[in-house]
Parts: C-alpha cells; structure tokens; sequence
C-alpha cells in the first residue's frame, strides 16, 4: 500500500480519532445518525480544551447539529462522531433530540435525508 496518495498528500490519519474515543466504535447509547445534537447549559459552561474532540463538538452542537454533520465537520467516521455524542450525553453536555416519531410517514423521512444531506453538503 502506498504512503501517498495520487496528489502527493500522505493518507489521512485514522489513529487520531479512534484515540479520542481510546478505540471504541460503538457508543454506549444508540445514536441515530441523523438525530440532532444540542449543547445544555453545561455544555456551554464547559471549561474551554481547544485540543479536546468532545470540547469541540460542545462548541458546534451550540446551534442543532446532525451526528452525521458532527461527524463531518470534524472528519472523523461516524462510529467514532456517535461514540463522542453518547459520551456527552453521559456528561450531560448535549441532549440528543428525537428527528422523527415511530410512526412517521414516507414524506416526513424524506424530508429528513433531505435536510442531513443539506448540512452535509454545506460543510465541504
């Protein structure tokens, strides 16, 4: 396997986020990729870590984010983007907000990939 890609950039480094989540891959909550995240009052309150993963994801979570967008702001895979979401939610640092009810109907889902596709595409 190569240690550059096409454009002479080295690969990018998946280490690091699995560090941040000391190698896990599933959270300990279930967490929906599309489910929206908020920051609470403690959240906010937290002491500023510039270098900390779950700190930066408070700071995004300030305005209602998808995990899937969390996970694309900060280029991290999703198993990892939804292991730091369940470890705030264990904190008490961000509440995950229901996206659809159990009944919802095909348009209402269909709306909803709309809007994550959205907010993933504006994160490019």
């Amino acid at each position: 396997m190569s240690d550059v890609h096409d454009n002479g950039a080295p690969p990018p480094a998946l280490a690091r986020p699995y560090s941040w989540t000391d190698g896990r891959t599933e959270p300990t909550v279930d967490v929906a990729i599309e489910a929206r995240v908020v920051t609470t009052r403690s959240g906010r309150d937290m002491t500023p870590r510039l270098t900390s993963a779950l700190w930066t994801v408070t700071q995004l979570c300030f305005q209602p984010r998808s995990v899937a967008e969390i996970g694309a702001y900060l280029a991290v895979p999703l198993g990892v983007a939804k292991v730091l979401v369940a470890d705030l939610v264990a904190e008490g640092l961000v509440n995950v907000e229901a996206t659809l009810a159990h009944d919802a109907d095909d348009a209402e889902r269909r709306e909803l990939i709309e809007r994550v596709l959205s907010g993933l595409r504006a994160t490019r």
